[in-house]
């Protein structure tokens, strides 16, 4: 749909993303052949390599971005945590960088158990295990460092305490390169399977005003740490039992749920990322911020949640989205679209805003019944399940409620 809604469309290579749109050289000679000035990179692939928006700067091209020293600075997990600790912001106790297994026990010894070993180059739950008992160092240590080098061609790792009834939350920022930095409020990110989001909502109902205010505030020294250029995110583990929270990483782009606070602030974030980047300045003033109601997106997936959420390409036969007052849809399907296995399986992301948080559930639980695709499976009987569940409405979860209460078996 991108390419039939856009005045021209480039072949820029295979069907393969690394013969193509990971092929930096690639965009950048279709950039400079069509004439273009600036570059929007999304949300996936070259979105946050510093390299990348480097090479675009010094061809001519604008980066709707941050700046290459600001991805570098929150691209390095480890880093980051250093930069965020610096910043005043509450980083989980752990160790910045792990040297091997020895260490990683000795940390381990220091800070208890469970342990969660993470990537410093990773994201999306690649790389990433818990280590419950101190036997499974070894074994948990190597899975998760071959998984980060096949993954991200970096194997390094760095160790965490593990919050067990820990939630997602993240925090919307814009900047403009100059030191000027506001917040478009929070969005609750707690419904996962295997660190993959599945649900999105604003504002978290987990957070009293005062909790909130500062995560906010927390997020803005970050953002001013680094001199931040752009839309970002900071993302937040919160200790529902110690009602503690700590930072977690910084993406450096516009995040796929970005929808969900353009529901509540009524503020266009991709327009914001591109008046950045054209003028340099941000226009919004904080005190004009409001959030308003609550919102929820639900990630509609190519995938079959009875068979253990398996890919699910093909045609599509039929397809009916749900339309009317504060219910959008993001999508690139319509009927007789072929979905191919080359990409990510997300086919539509549908929010719903209402006044109240039930309000909101009530509207989602209406348009995913009314959600019509034929020919493939999808998320949404996973979707109508999950918000449907006590947990869920009572807002009592934690990011591993959905592998708990057995939410992902196919009964």
């Amino acid at each position: 749909m991108a390419a039939r809604l856009a005045d021209r469309a480039l072949c820029i290579g295979p069907n393969s993303p690394s013969g193509s749109y990971l092929r930096g050289d690639l965009l950048l000679h279709a950039c400079l052949a069509s004439g273009c000035d600036a570059l929007h990179p999304g949300y996936g692939f070259l979105s946050e390599r510093a390299s990348f928006a480097r090479d675009c700067e010094q061809a001519g091209i604008r980066f709707i971005g941050p700046t290459p020293e600001s991805i570098e600075a929150m691209g390095d997990k480890s880093n980051a945590r250093t930069i965020a600790a610096k910043a005043g912001v509450p980083v989980v106790p752990g160790c910045d960088l792990l040297n091997d297994v020895d260490h990683a026990r000795t940390i381990g010894t220091a800070i208890g158990y469970p342990l969660l070993l993470k990537a410093r180059a990773g994201g999306g739950g690649r790389g990433m295990r818990i280590v419950e008992h101190p036997q499974d160092i070894e074994s948990a240590y190597h899975q998760a460092s071959n998984e980060a080098k096949s993954a991200f061609g970096d194997g390094t790792l760095y160790a965490e305490r593990y919050v067990r009834r820990g939630r997602h939350i993240e925090v919307q920022v814009l900047g403009d390169g100059n030191g000027k930095v506001l917040h478009l409020y929070e969005r609750d990110c707690t419904t996962q399977r295997r660190h993959q989001k599945l649900i999105e909502e604003a504002p978290s109902p987990a957070l009293t005003a005062e909790i909130r205010q500062d995560m906010l505030e927390a997020a803005l020294n970050l953002a001013r740490r680094v001199n931040y250029r752009g839309a970002g995110t900071v993302e937040f583990l919160f200790d529902s039992e110690t009602q503690e929270f700590f930072f977690l990483e910084m993406n450096t782009r516009i995040q796929v749920e970005h929808p969900v606070t353009e529901i509540l602030t009524g503020i266009d974030l991709v327009e914001q990322q591109i008046r950045i980047a054209a003028t340099g300045s941000l226009e919004l003033e904080q005190e004009n911020i409001v959030c308003r109601g609550h919102a929820i997106e639900c990630r509609i997936n190519a995938e079959d949640p009875s068979k253990g959420f398996l890919p699910s390409p093909g045609r599509i036969k039929a397809w009916k989205a749900p339309h009317g007052q504060d219910i959008r849809i993001d999508t690139h399907c319509c009927a007789g679209d072929m979905v191919v296995p080359f990409y990510d399986s997300l086919l539509a992301k549908l929010i719903v805003g209402g006044e109240t948080r039930a309000d909101a559930i009530d509207k989602l639980w209406n348009c995913l019944q009314a959600f019509e695709v034929d020919g493939i499976q999808t998320t949404i009987p996973f979707h109508l399940k999950a918000i449907s569940h006590a947990a869920f409405r009572s807002g009592k979860i934690t990011t591993r409620w959905i592998e708990e209460h057995g939410l992902t078996s196919s009964h």
